[in-house]
């Protein structure tokens, strides 16, 4: 089925994913391609399966899943595809100005025709756009600030924690050049404006065509007013034209001796294209004269007014006589259908109006038939939906009935029971959770504003904030714990729903408001009297400071965490768990455990140990794997400090056996992506490069990180890097690129050993140019002076030594370990050790037997560095034998490079096997070994 589409392999494979609802992001990650292939696949794939946007496509894949399945059933009720009629002069007159202008907004009454003029107007238009057409609908927005989320949905885009929707969607679009066409702006004109401004100053090849019932305001617009359908030129009338294609359409051609009659109909519905098809469909059981008399009805004409209003009021007109004609019960469900703002199911439509879902479908497929509602066809069936001028006079009839509060009533108890299940994330949440996000956001907007109903809107909320945490949209998941807060009528709920927003805004790299949400939450646990749970988030509050301080904007300072110790104290009591949460925070501002920004310079080593110790004794008598987990964070910073590598890669894996097992939530996840960055860097630095890499792997393959592929890959190449899997390292490399581009180039220091991991990579294969501009990247992450002697001096020394230059690997190395700075170092400590002796023997250098017996000591224990040390000791003793043992010990501790590379130093017929395993890694051979003397 996807064949004759002329659908070429990897497009199928992008279709897939997408009907799968994954993201551009994880889609690139998943195929191991770039985000921009992705994108360009999906826009070719749109105008190939002839669809308007991302949630059509992933509708399409289902269908030719299905298709494609042995015993699949054929659609039931598929959309029919109705032809464009006319309108070349305001065809061509708006192409002209897409050109001229970047952001042109077609205005005009509900009804004129606006969405399918800029819909054809794009589509002639796509092949001008190199990155593609994209079309947003924003019937389904309800807030405002949801407009930038719609937009990065339609792109395929998640959110990049650490930066909002907006800031991800501009960065994305920055150097494309490709037409946006958004759609319905008009009820959320607020956040369209600010939106839009922000793009057309940022992204100067994107070109904005929007429709709205009024003009946006924003800068750069042009207006372009869509007049009605023409009802006479030269004889010809794209009106009546329309009429007669729409009659036909349903069963009843015309002939043309009926065109002046058909074109009285049109003029009385002032050209209006929606009027005229609702007219049309009744064509078959009215007939032209039914259709006149009731247009001529006393209470249908139309008088007086401006002539926009008129117009205006011919599609209210059209609407009227064709509402009338129902009969009561389906005039009935067309006004209660108008609640959903996304696609509806007939048993949706059943809970929502309380009736036999036979009886409802039977009513729904009667409303289509007369244009009321269209119908298409999704992987959960029959899929109803009216167009957002019906939607909207349906509810007018709705409050007219005095039916609002209690239909919205139903629909926010569907709304809730479909939250229930949605609680557990199976194959196809993603689809479902999608299909029905936008009526669980209309359902809280309405329930939020009716003070009998907040607290309906607050379990709202609450699901909501869950959901879309799961769905990886933490930036409304934060925003919707913050409303569930609000909304809550206790303040002890209040506090807690604070602090899993606060959860999720470290998951969202926010620091910011971590620190200030934890400090609500306590504002908020004092106003329910719980003295103990105020004391806690205070002293989380303080901890967080130190702990994330990389994360901040704005720094708190050292004297305002003492302050919020301090106010900690007294009211933690004997609570357990406020003791524990005051004892970390002790350990974090007045000794600095984590090594914070603001921290002081001069702490001593025993007194760092000391109070993480006593933070994990009273975190572990909580019986709260997560508090123990952060005291165990301090600790492993403590020992890290003392130079303890083994202890802290226990502490490390300690953490992990603590986390494992817990559900997902947004704390666990935020504990359990930091624990997993601490113990892949601590088992490198420990030597399990099997163990270190099983880590990494599932740290790149977190959900929560697909969409920041930098800080996803960053650890794993490293540990790939040094245990010599290049093609795992070039294809990692180009996601991590991708990714940081992306993300607008940030320079942050955690992506600085990986840059370098890849840059000695390229080293080892000779591959200057690609080296080079890896070490442009490395310049640009802006590399601490004091990490020269960690990361740097490793993978320097590799390539130095790969090319048989071991002078200047030993001048690379040329500081005692104790004199580099200890934060670098604690990672590093054993593999600059054991490359600094290795270099020592192979230059030669007069002191190398003393340096060997002093590396044995500090890497016994590290299988992989001792392996190196070992190596230095049998080439400085000309000991082949125990040479090659060490080739063995390599492979067993997941080193393939310095396996070959011992072949290659044991010189005679091993070294040809050498060149050979370093040539099937990919990598250029190495310079003729220099035994020592």
């Amino acid at each position: 089925m996807i064949a004759a589409v002329d659908v070429s392999p990897r497009e199928a494979e992008v279709l897939e994913l997408v009907g799968a609802h994954l993201s551009n992001a994880e889609i690139g990650a998943r195929l191991f391609i770039s985000v921009r292939t992705v994108e360009s696949h999906v826009s070719s794939l749109l105008r190939k399966l002839e669809v308007p946007d991302r949630r059509a496509l992933a509708g399409r894949a289902a269908e030719l899943a299905r298709a494609d399945e042995p015993h699949a059933a054929p659609p039931v009720l598929p959309a029919s595809l109705t032809s464009f009629i006319g309108r070349v002069r305001e065809r061509a007159e708006l192409a002209e100005m897409i050109r001229a202008c970047r952001q042109v907004t077609a205005v005009g009454p509900g009804g004129v025709g606006k969405t399918r003029l800029v819909l054809t107007v794009a589509a002639d238009a796509s092949g001008e756009y190199a990155d593609g057409v994209w079309f947003v609908d924003l019937v389904p927005v309800t807030d405002p600030g949801m407009v930038a989320a719609a937009v990065a949905g339609a792109l395929g885009l998640g959110e990049q924690p650490g930066r909002g929707m907006t800031e991800s969607v501009v960065a994305a679009l920055a150097d494309r050049h490709a037409l946006l066409v958004v759609d319905n702006c008009e009820h959320v004109v607020d956040g369209v404006a600010l939106f839009f401004e922000r793009l057309l100053a940022t992204c100067p090849r994107v070109t904005v065509l929007a429709t709205s019932r009024a003009r946006l305001m924003v800068p750069f617009e042009r207006v372009y007013p869509v007049p009605p359908l023409s009802l006479a030129v030269d004889g010809e009338s794209d009106a009546v034209a329309l009429f007669m294609e729409r009659a036909a359409a349903v069963g009843r051609p015309l002939d043309p001796p009926l065109r002046d009659q058909i074109a009285a109909i049109c003029e009385r519905l002032d050209g209006m294209a929606l009027a005229i098809e609702l007219a049309a469909a009744r064509y078959p059981t009215l007939g032209l004269d039914g259709i006149t008399a009731a247009l001529s009805h006393p209470l249908r004409m139309l008088t007086g007014g401006s002539r926009a209003d008129e117009r205006h009021r011919s599609v209210r007109a059209a609407l009227d006589w064709s509402h009338a004609l129902l009969e009561p019960g389906d005039r009935a469900l067309l006004r209660q259908v108008s609640v959903f703002v996304a696609p509806f199911t007939a048993a949706a439509a059943a809970d929502v109006t309380g009736s036999e879902e036979g009886l409802v479908a039977d009513g729904l497929a009667r409303l289509a038939e007369q244009s009321l509602l269209t119908v298409t066809a999704s992987p959960d069936g029959t899929e109803y939906r009216a167009l957002e001028t019906i939607r909207q006079y349906a509810t007018e009839r709705l409050i007219e009935a005095g039916e609002l509060a209690g239909t919205r009533a139903r629909h926010l108890r569907w709304c809730l029971t479909e939250a229930a299940g949605l609680a557990v994330v199976g194959a196809d949440w993603r689809a479902r959770f999608d299909a029905v996000a936008d009526d669980f956001r209309a359902a809280l907007a309405w329930a939020a504003d009716q003070p009998e109903r907040h607290a309906d809107a607050q379990r709202v909320a609450r699901r909501l904030a869950e959901l879309t945490f799961n769905r990886n949209l933490i930036g409304e998941s934060q925003q919707r714990y913050e409303q569930a807060a609000a909304l809550a009528d206790a303040p002890a709920t209040t506090a807690s729903m604070l602090r899993h927003a606060a959860a999720v805004a470290g998951c969202r790299t926010r620091g910011d408001d971590m620190y200030r949400l934890h400090r609500a939450a306590a504002d908020a646990a004092r106003r329910a009297g719980d003295t103990a749970a105020a004391a806690r988030d205070l002293a989380t509050a303080a901890t967080v400071a130190y702990r994330f301080s990389t994360t901040f904007v704005r720094l708190p300072p050292r004297e305002e965490a003492l302050e919020l110790i301090t106010e900690a104290r007294e009211p933690a009591g004997d609570d357990p768990a406020a003791r524990a949460a005051v004892a970390l925070a002790e350990a974090a501002v007045l000794t600095d455990a984590f090594g914070a920004a603001q921290g002081p310079a001069g702490n001593a080593v025993p007194a760092t140990i000391a109070r993480a110790e006593r933070a994990v004794e009273l975190a572990h008598r909580t019986g709260d794997p997560l508090a123990e987990s952060a005291a165990l964070d301090a600790l492993i910073g403590a020992q890290s400090w003392a130079g303890d590598t083994f202890a802290t890669a226990a502490t490390a894996r300690r953490r992990i056996t603590l986390l494992s097992s817990l559900p997902i939530s947004p704390a666990g996840t935020h504990e359990l992506i930091d624990a997993l960055g601490i113990v892949t860097e601590a088992g490198l630095g420990a030597g399990d490069v099997p163990g270190a890499r099983r880590w990494a792997r599932q740290l790149a393959d977190h959900p929560s990180l697909a969409e920041v592929g930098h800080r996803a890959t960053c650890r794993l190449l490293m540990v790939d890097a040094l245990a010599g899997n290049v093609d795992e390292v070039l294809t990692g490399s180009v996601r991590f690129l991708d990714a940081w581009r992306r993300a607008g180039s940030p320079a942050q220091s955690l992506l600085c050993p990986a840059a370098a991991a890849v840059a000695m990579i390229h080293g080892l294969r000779d591959d200057h140019d690609a080296r080079r501009a890896w070490q442009e990247i490395l310049d640009r992450l802006g590399t601490p002076p004091e990490h020269t002697y960690g990361y740097g001096a490793v993978f320097d020394a590799m390539v130095l030594l790969h090319h048989g230059q071991a002078p200047k690997a030993l001048e690379r190395t040329a500081p005692e370990p104790r004199q580099v700075w200890k934060w670098v170092t604690w990672i590093w400590h054993h593999w600059y050790v054991a490359l600094r002796t290795e270099a020592a023997v192979l230059a030669g250098s007069p002191d190398a037997r003393d340096r060997l017996v002093e590396a044995r000591t500090v890497v016994a224990g590290n299988p992989v560095a001792a392996a190196i040390v070992e190596r230095a000791e049998a080439l400085l003793d000309k000991d082949r034998e125990r040479l090659l043992a060490t080739a063995y010990a390599f492979d067993a501790a997941g080193c393939r490079y310095q396996s070959a590379r011992t072949l290659v130093l044991a010189d005679g017929d091993h070294a040809a096997r050498g060149a050979a395993a370093l040539a099937d890694l990919g990598l250029a051979p190495m310079a003729p070994p220099r035994h020592p003397d």
